[in-house]
């Protein structure tokens, strides 16, 4: 027995391809879907986490940026405390100077010369006196400018010849001169030779050479 289908078997076929398609199709939309939800999904908790540590950093940040400030804080006190030292180290060392000047110039003035005044400006140190000729202040100008730890730098401003009158009969001829030279700070040398520091009871010394008597002096 022959049996023949007289239904549209090619349109049944056509529908049921078009039904696959479109579950198919479905399906792909669905997981398309589920993949780009996912993927926003990460993208979000990745802004959100990075969002919570830039947040941590700042906090982090405000924290350093104080504590830098306390730094800087810290330090110009350092700063202001380590000048006030050197500024008492430096007065410290420096109040002894007019004890190292008086003992070179008795050290380095030669036999002949004679200060008649001094006055200090700073660490420039003029000083006024009386030779008895002008080869006793060149000397005086070497033993400043190479033997003494303490001076340095003597400059001759000015020389005149005079006459002094020793007696109503008795006239010499003598140099006046002045004189500046530079006196050296304890700072500048921290080596200070053993020789230059006088003991504590020893006197102040003089500035003069009894070379001349009394009366001449006094003149002078």
């Amino acid at each position: 027995m022959i049996l023949i289908n007289l239904l549209p078997h090619r349109e049944a076929a056509r529908r049921q391809k078009r039904e696959y398609f479109f579950v198919t199709l479905g399906i792909a939309a669905l997981l398309g879907g589920l993949m780009c939800g996912g993927i926003y999904s990460w993208y979000q908790a990745q802004i959100s986490g990075q969002k919570n540590k830039n947040t941590l950093l700042k906090k982090e940040i405000t924290k350093f940026e104080a504590q830098i400030k306390d730094i800087a804080g810290l330090q110009q006190e350092i700063t202001a405390l380590r000048a006030r030292q050197n500024a008492v180290e430096e007065l410290q060392g420096n109040r002894n100077l007019p004890v190292y000047l008086l003992t070179e110039l008795v050290k380095q003035l030669p036999d002949g010369v004679y200060i008649t005044s001094m006055k200090q400006d700073n660490q420039v140190v003029l000083m006024t006196g009386v030779a008895q000729s002008n080869e006793r202040v060149s000397e005086l100008l070497r033993n400043l400018a190479n033997n003494s730890p303490w001076l340095t730098r003597p400059e001759l401003v000015e020389i005149t010849a005079s006459s002094l009158a020793l007696t109503a009969r008795d006239q010499r001829r003598v140099s006046n001169f002045s004189m500046r030279v530079s006196l050296k700070r304890a700072s500048d040398q921290p080596k200070v030779a053993a020789s230059a520091a006088l003991p504590a009871d020893t006197p102040a010394p003089a500035t003069q050479k009894p070379a001349q008597p009394a009366s001449s002096a006094a003149k002078i």
